[in-house]
């Protein structure tokens, strides 16, 4: 069952086009890998996906982003309870300078939760889910500024499934971090991948080929191909996605 539909997706920075008639079906519940040179507008499309291009002056799209059938883009989308559906995790951790207890229930709050033993449940039930209840439930009211880098980064993948999500974007998440941090991230996601469909932009083709069931290859704005990752990688249907993935690109 596919969770967004993209038709003839369009996407314009002060008229130069950086998204080139982008169509694809992305399934539920699979963890798809965004991969392509920098530029290539792979990050770009995937803010399409919870509209944070709206924030950007001069942005201009056109086509349709369907979730779940609805066209994102439509007049009147509630554009609160869309990225509360799709959260987003950024390249570098961005935890509040607040404690770490105040940065996940910071989203249920926003959202009209106010009952302390309903945050409670909600802040342990989502740093569990992010594999850091352990690591963090004696120091919940410490600032989470002193995490580590590899903590911080769970921490606000725990920010995000504290709203109850139905989809996870990650925008190369693990590039900052080091090897254990980055093998805790993975690991993570393919435990949770069950329960909310996530696409993570990534330059690492070891960790597409790791983690994700499918796979989408960018390049100058158009999506060149789109597959299981297995295919992908053992028999692209395209020269230059055969390039990019030996390293024979450019």
């Amino acid at each position: 069952m596919s969770k967004f539909l993209v038709n003839n997706l369009n996407l314009y920075y002060d008229g130069e086009q950086a998204l080139k008639s982008v169509a694809i079906e992305i399934a539920e519940k699979r963890i798809v890998a965004f991969i392509g040179p920098s530029g290539c507008g792979k990050s770009t499309f995937l803010r399409t996906l919870n509209r944070m291009n709206d924030i950007i002056e001069g942005c201009k799209i056109t086509g349709e982003v369907l979730l779940d059938g609805q066209n994102i883009y439509e007049r009147g989308v509630d554009l609160n309870d869309l990225r509360r559906r799709v959260g987003m995790v950024f390249q570098k951790p961005n935890p509040f300078p607040m404690s770490i207890y105040d940065n996940v229930a910071f989203g249920p709050k926003t959202h009209g939760i106010r009952k302390k033993s309903d945050l409670d449940d909600i802040v342990e039930k989502s740093l569990r889910n992010a594999a850091i209840w352990e690591e963090t439930k004696d120091r919940l009211k410490k600032s989470a500024l002193g995490l580590s880098g590899g903590q911080q980064q769970r921490l606000c993948i725990a920010r995000a499934l504290a709203v109850d999500p139905e989809v996870l974007l990650l925008d190369e998440p693990t590039s900052a971090l080091d090897p254990i941090s980055t093998a805790k991230i993975e690991e993570l996601l393919l435990e949770i991948k069950d329960n909310y469909s996530i696409i993570i932009v990534t330059h690492n083709m070891q960790q597409a080929a790791r983690i994700s069931d499918d796979t989408a290859f960018f390049l100058m704005g158009e999506l060149v191909e789109h597959s299981k990752t297995s295919t992908m990688f053992s028999t692209p249907r395209d020269t230059r996605t055969e390039d990019y993935i030996t390293g024979r690109f450019g």
